[in-house]
C-alpha cells in the first residue's frame, strides 16, 4: 500500500512531510519522496529504499516560512521501485502524488504522446500531471484544469497535485483509497492517507467521501462531491491513539467477514 501526506503552512515543512510518511510506514513501500513550493520554486526529493534514505537526500535541504508539499511512500505497482518511478511525479511546473490504480492510464498516456508529451517514469500516476497541463492550455483556470482531468480518470485514486499556477494551494481528490484533510488552530492544514500522521499536528479533521474533490489554500476549504456540488466540511475529532489511527483514514474499523 501507498502513502500521501500533505502540508500548507510555515512551521517546519519539511519536518511534518518526513515525519508524516514515518507514519506511514506500516503500510509498506520501497521509495518515498517529496515536492516543496516556496517561492515560485520547487525542491524535489526522491529515493529507494527505506526512509532513512530521503532523510539523508534532504539533509541539506532547509525550507524556512510559509509553503506547500506532498509527499509519498509507494509500493511498486507499474514499473521497477526507481527513483524515476517514485512520486511526486513531475510536469512542466506541477507535481503529483496518488494512490490507487489508473485503470485508463495506457490510453490516456497514448494520446498524450500523439502530442509531443514526454514521460519519465513507468507509472500509471505520471499520465495525471501531463493531463492537468494538457488541460490548463484550454482551461480558464488551474482549478477547472484540475476537474477536467478527474473527469478522465478511471479506476481508484488519492490525489494531491500541486502548481506553480497556484502556490499556495493543492488540490485533492478521492475515489476509492482513503484521504484525510487536517486543521488547526494556527490555520495549518494537512492531508493523510491515515490519523497516525496528523496526531499532534490535527485536531479536527475531515474524512473524505469517494468522489470528493476539491482544494485547500491558507484561507479556504473548498470541497465538491461528484455531481461538481459544495459541499460543506463536516469536522470530526481526530482521536489520539495511534491504534485508533490504524483505521486507514476510515471511520469505522471494519470487521472481516
Amino acid at each position: 500500500m501507498c502513502g500521501i501526506v500533505g502540508y500548507i503552512g510555515q512551521n517546519g515543512i519539511k519536518k511534518v512531510l518526513l515525519e508524516g510518511l514515518k507514519e506511514l510506514e506500516y503500510r509498506g513501500y520501497d521509495s518515498a519522496g517529496i515536492a516543496v513550493l516556496q517561492n515560485d520554486s520547487f525542491s524535489v526529493y526522491k529515493a529507494v529504499g527505506k526512509l532513512v534514505n530521503l532523510e539523508k537526500k534532504t539533509e541539506e535541504f532547509a525550507p524556512d516560512g510559509f509553503g506547500i508539499g506532498i509527499g509519498h511512500t509507494r509500493w511498486a505497482t507499474h514499473g521497477k521501485p526507481t527513483e524515476l518511478n517514485a512520486h511526486p511525479h513531475l510536469g512542466e511546473s506541477s507535481y503529483v502524488v496518488h494512490n490507487g490504480i489508473i485503470e485508463n492510464y495506457q490510453e490516456i498516456k497514448r494520446e498524450l504522446l500523439a502530442k509531443g508529451v514526454k514521460f519519465l517514469s513507468q507509472t500509471d500516476t505520471e499520465v495525471i500531471v501531463h493531463l492537468f497541463e494538457q488541460n490548463l492550455k484550454s482551461a480558464d483556470s488551474a482549478f477547472n484544469a484540475f476537474k477536467m482531468t478527474l473527469s478522465r480518470l478511471e479506476g481508484a485514486y488519492a490525489i494531491l497535485l500541486v502548481s506553480k499556477l497556484e502556490e499556495d494551494t493543492i488540490f485533492f481528490a478521492k475515489q476509492g483509497s482513503p484521504l484525510i484533510i487536517g486543521v488547526n488552530e494556527q490555520g495549518e492544514k494537512y492531508f493523510a492517507s491515515s490519523d497516525a500522521p496528523l496526531i499532534g499536528h490535527a485536531k479536527e479533521v475531515i474524512y473524505l467521501n469517494d468522489g470528493e474533490f476539491g482544494y485547500l489554500s491558507p484561507q479556504k476549504i473548498a470541497l465538491f462531491d461528484s455531481c461538481h456540488e459544495v459541499v460543506a466540511p463536516q469536522f470530526s475529532t481526530l482521536p489520539e491513539s495511534k491504534l485508533s489511527a490504524q483505521k486507514e483514514g476510515h471511520r469505522f474499523f471494519m470487521g472481516a467477514f
